[in-house]
């Protein structure tokens, strides 16, 4: 049987989505829903809102299966001060009738795909906007946008879609700023905007270099995003429903761009097996038809 490898998240809302699509298109509801809970858990123990009956090498072994089509958990060493080490997704085997589907826990899987270690992987678009995307004149604003803005001499890797989970870097402001802050408003002004330090190339690209002119970053040094905006009176930032944002008496203005877990692909790494595998993730035909 050819196995297809696909590097995947460890942890967190990319992994889930990408469990759930696979849940949807290879009827694995369940082994998804366990490896989730699993997960969801341990990120709870982490942070101290359980309290675990077993030391973590324990919990390890009851999790981790020798068969393929079992999930593997390893410990991710955090190395910032303070943060312990977590139980994280580490591979499955999803049988696809033809093909088995190798899922392989990446930190990085965008960059795993760059490396041409993975034909297929998913990650999400934020990071492909903060490392390849182009920054030029016009803004950016969606996803179709991502392919024709990367530099095909600066990498092989394309977005194939989307999978929907939906979180928007959006703009926000106090009401003596903007009381509905949009990417015109922005053309004109001047001044600081805040932003998170690790989202300023996104930003860049997003905002398009010629809104870019008199704006100056300013970042929320160690306190919360939306008071740090609140502060310094517009920035940008991730917002769903935008009620911790009015929390802090921000106005939510214009979704500038999604942050979606999108489906990679490396083309250099491309064959029939791998094709048919991206008409499956797409839902373009079922595993049961396979």
């Amino acid at each position: 049987m050819t196995t297809i490898r696909v590097a995947v998240p460890r942890k967190g809302r990319p992994l889930e989505v990408v469990l759930d699509r696979l849940a949807a298109v290879a009827g694995i509801e369940e082994l998804a829903d366990t490896i989730i809970s699993t997960l969801r858990y341990e990120k709870a123990v982490t942070k101290d809102r359980q309290t675990a009956g077993e030391d973590v090498y324990d919990r390890l072994l009851t999790y981790s299966g020798t068969d393929r089509y079992t999930p593997e958990y390893t410990l991710l060493r955090d190395t910032r001060p303070g943060y312990p080490r977590r139980i994280v997704f580490d591979s499955l085997c999803v049988d696809l009738g033809e093909y088995d589907l190798q899922l392989v826990g990446r930190e990085e899987p965008f960059r795993a795909l760059r490396k041409h270690a993975f034909a297929l992987g998913f990650d999400s678009a934020d990071l492909v906007l903060e490392e390849v995307v182009g920054i030029e004149s016009e803004p950016l604003s969606s996803l179709d946008q991502l392919n024709d803005r990367i530099d095909p001499h600066d990498t092989d890797v394309r977005v194939v879609e989307g999978l929907g989970d939906t979180v928007d870097h959006t703009l926000l402001s106090t009401p003596d700023v903007a009381t509905a802050p949009d990417r015109s408003f922005l053309t004109d002004y001047e001044g600081p905007l805040c932003i998170s330090p690790r989202y300023e190339r996104l930003v860049r690209a997003v905002l398009g270099s010629d809104v870019m002119e008199g704006i100056s970053f300013r970042y929320p040094g160690g306190r919360e995003e939306e008071a740090a905006i609140a502060s310094v009176g517009i920035g940008v930032y991730l917002a769903v429903t935008g009620s911790t944002a009015r929390d802090h008496g921000l106005e939510v203005g214009e979704r500038l761009f999604p942050s979606e877990t999108v489906l990679l692909e490396n083309p250099a790494e491309r064959n029939d097996a791998v094709t048919s595998v991206v008409d499956l993730l797409r839902g373009e035909i079922s595993a049961a038809a396979r």
